[in-house]
């Protein structure tokens, strides 16, 4: 069984997080805060630019501030391949 997000660390993928501040539609004196969160390759961040893309186009709210941090949690060097099986009950 392969798990999807150890399958995207291997490929160079680290966990993204961004702070979204945004105004709100009825009442643009006051911010709104929202958190995204996925696997995304630093530093052009493909996921989070392409979401930020949709946010302009479909939601009224107006985007005033954005916060990222990522942490790369696991590399391809970090993995040792062994010829040994191990089978816990």
């Amino acid at each position: 069984m392969h798990d999807r997000d150890f399958q995207a660390q291997l490929k160079g993928f680290s966990l993204t997080t961004a702070e979204i501040l945004y105004r709100l539609p009825d009442f643009p004196n006051i911010l709104q805060t929202y958190i995204w969160q996925d696997y995304d390759l630093h530093p052009r961040f493909p996921k989070l630019n392409q979401f930020l893309v949709f946010w302009e186009r479909e939601i009224e709210g107006k985007l005033f501030k954005i916060r990222v941090a990522h942490a790369r949690l696991l590399s391809a060097r970090e993995i040792k391949v062994r010829k040994a099986e191990f089978k816990i009950n």
